[in-house]
């Protein structure tokens, strides 16, 4: 790493496990600083600084309820805190807006119990705090916000999910248009179906699932993490630097 030039930060929120994880590690291996929160699973977000600084990378864990709007005050007084204590730095450059559950509910017996769940933490939670973070994040920087290829193909049971992505999609390319003007881009990355422990496991643990989503993607099998953090990377680079409100799937050619 060139030690002339400050590293960048990112925070990527939902960094204990899964894509976060990934993400996180892809953005390491790019000279990168990473913070990043975890709801429950504190030994594993510190496991992840941990790897990062074997790297030679800085990092730092913080805890996050991004369903939790009340919350969003203080997790942006102490990521301030951490960002002067670790880096002497009073922003950072890049959020990753990661964090989210699976549900698979059909749309007649779906509760609005679920579909509260799923809104606070995959729109509201994440409209709002990335609000919060507006003052803490640099010009010039960027927001990748995590959608998911079920925006443009239907699989039963995910109405209530796929529609909230939806509106992060439309979200992005809002924030694109207002935060252009501090040099701040916006974009989506839409993952494919990804053998993680997202909704239960079920694709990485159930074979004939995983057969199936291997039969309708053109390049003949299931996603797994690796094929998603770097994409994700990739747009906290100057080369991605006039790529913005853009959605982008990255699904192996899923239901083409």
């Amino acid at each position: 790493m060139n030690t002339n030039h400050p590293s960048k930060i990112a925070l990527v929120t939902g960094g204990s496990r899964g894509l976060g994880k990934n993400t996180a590690m892809a953005l390491a291996r790019k000279g990168v600083d990473v913070v990043v929160t975890y709801y429950s699973q504190k030994a594993e977000a510190e496991e992840v600084v941990r790897e990062i600084e074997r790297q030679g990378g800085k990092a730092a864990a913080l805890q996050l309820d991004t369903s939790l709007v009340s919350s969003f005050d203080a997790f942006a007084a102490s990521l301030r805190e951490v960002l002067t204590a670790i880096w002497n730095r009073d922003s950072f450059d890049y959020l990753i807006n990661n964090a989210g559950i699976g549900m698979n509910t059909p749309f007649p017996s779906t509760t609005e119990e679920q579909f509260d769940t799923l809104m606070n933490i995959h729109f509201k939670g994440v409209y709002f705090l990335t609000q919060r973070l507006l003052p803490l994040i640099a010009d010039n920087g960027g927001i990748v916000n995590i959608s998911t290829g079920l925006t443009r193909f239907s699989i039963e049971g995910y109405s209530a999910y796929a529609s909230m992505k939806g509106a992060v999609e439309v979200m992005t390319r809002y924030w694109a248009k207002e935060l252009g003007k501090r040099g701040i881009r916006v974009n989506a990355v839409a993952p494919g179906a990804i053998a993680t422990d997202f909704g239960g496991g079920t694709l990485r643990d159930n074979p004939n699932v995983n057969a199936h989503i291997a039969s309708i993607t053109a390049l003949g099998r299931a996603g797994q993490p690796d094929d998603i953090g770097g994409v994700i990377a990739s747009l906290c680079t100057d080369e991605m630097g006039w790529v913005n409100a853009q959605r982008i799937e990255a699904s192996g050619g899923m239901v083409l």
